[in-house]
């Protein structure tokens, strides 16, 4: 389910009778909405959540799909909405109630933020059900938690819960969850107002910098404070600093 209001492409999981466990077709479609939202310039962020009181219970492992398909294209296939949500190039938020398990839970993690609220729960469920870890689990979690932590979460597979997921850095806020909505409201409508173009080559600057030495991030700064200030919006924001009003950003 999508709903467009004020920048904001809000993405709602909706099979609640599942607890958002997503099939075939759910997989299908997030890999068509991220890649939608990042092209589409109307779109400045992206907020991820579930329907019914849950984010996502990971994969449908009834899907018939799913059983009656050879796992590895099937994987590859799950494999493309990760890859779409983790090029979109705009900011996004998860906001995770209930349970966020197995690939719900990379799911979450592959948002740029993730907004829990006090009832939710957390697993790196796959050790139980006999499997690895997947949704880009093995690549996001070390880089949220740290390596020991991560296979501490992936080994033993235990659910834990909102503070204690707050405590060890896998989200960044936890909210009382009648203040959920509004928490998540406001914060996707202060990136919606944002220079885009310029939370664009941040988020960019930021995914890629344990990749790069020291002197390569300074150059990629340096390349992206100049697109930066030549844009319509660097000129707008110097105009509004100067005149002591507020910045309209439009995104050129």
């Amino acid at each position: 389910m999508i709903e467009r209001s004020g920048g904001v492409c809000s993405v709602m999981l909706n099979r609640p009778e599942r607890k958002n466990a997503a099939n075939g077709p759910m997989w299908r479609e997030l890999a068509e909405v991220f890649r939608e939202a990042a092209a589409n310039p109307e779109d400045r962020v992206v907020v991820v959540s579930g329907a019914g009181g849950d984010f996502c219970a990971g994969a449908d492992l009834g899907d018939p799909e799913a059983l009656a398909s050879h796992p590895l294209p099937r994987m590859r296939m799950i494999g493309d909405a990760a890859v779409a949500l983790h090029a979109l190039p705009k900011p996004t938020i998860a906001k995770v109630d209930g349970v966020a398990v197995g690939a719900g839970c990379n799911l979450a993690l592959g948002c740029d933020l993730v907004v829990a609220s006090d009832r939710a729960r957390f697993s790196e469920i796959f050790a139980k059900r006999g499997l690895s870890i997947d949704f880009g689990g093995s690549w996001l979690l070390p880089r949220r938690i740290g390596l020991h932590k991560a296979k501490e979460l992936a080994f033993f597979a235990d659910i834990i819960d909102a503070s204690e997921a707050e405590r060890i850095g896998l989200v960044n806020r936890v909210v009382p969850v009648a203040e959920l909505d509004a928490f998540v409201a406001d914060w996707a409508a202060r990136l919606a107002a944002g220079p885009p173009l310029a939370l664009s080559l941040t988020k960019a600057l930021l995914d890629d910098s344990s990749s790069l030495s020291m002197a390569e991030a300074l150059e990629r700064e340096a390349a992206a404070q100049a697109v930066n200030s030549t844009s319509e919006d660097g000129r707008e924001a110097v105009m509004a600093f100067l005149n002591k009003r507020e910045t309209k950003f439009t995104g050129r």
